[in-house]
């Protein structure tokens, strides 16, 4: 990431560089969200389909929006943003979504994980610009306080009566497609 030639008032260009690249890595992640959910919305099937397929829209409006904030922030740290697909594959340090075509509830449960590591990325972030620029924090605060929201929605399908995810053990997308699965039949 080049050195910025400018930056906010108050910042040093290190600082600001600092904070943009933070920012980078976050603007891969919500570009990476945005198509993933909308590769969920064209893939779902089942009972639940059209709920599932109607849910997700709003996620991608938001999450869209959320690009757009982070990558405006970024160009008024004084950097480019980048946001093509090379950025997204070169930054990110994640798997990329491995289900295709799959019932509501897989599909589901390998949202829960997707959310558990943008949610703790943003975590991440937020804390790394803390002490370095407020106003980047409350931006990242209120972009986590909506993943959380969705995050809960997407978790809502996966819980039991008793409270208990039915993807409360998995760690990859995979088994937590597969605990959602197997949650659905026991439900």
């Amino acid at each position: 990431m080049p050195t910025p030639r400018y930056t906010i008032p108050g910042l040093t260009l290190a600082e600001g560089e600092k904070v943009a690249a933070i920012l980078q890595d976050r603007l891969n992640a919500l570009n990476d969200l945005a198509l993933t959910l909308k590769h969920v919305h064209w893939n779902v099937v089942g009972p639940h389909f059209i709920a599932v397929h109607e849910m997700i829209d709003p996620h991608v409006v938001e999450v869209r929006d959320a690009v757009d904030e982070t990558a405006e922030r970024i160009a008024t740290l004084g950097v480019a943003p980048k946001g093509t697909p090379s950025a997204i594959v070169e930054g990110r340090t994640w798997n990329d979504y491995s289900l295709g075509r799959a019932t509501t509830n897989e599909h589901l449960g390998a949202l829960d994980e997707v959310y558990i590591g943008i949610i703790e990325g943003h975590r991440k972030a937020q804390a790394a610009v803390a002490d370095i620029d407020p106003m980047t924090e409350d931006m990242i605060i209120a972009q986590t306080q909506q993943l959380e929201l969705f995050h809960w929605f997407i978790r809502a399908h996966l819980e039991n009566s008793g409270g208990q995810l039915s993807t409360a053990d998995a760690t990859t997308e995979e088994a937590a497609a597969a605990a959602a699965s197997d949650g659905a039949k026991e439900g």
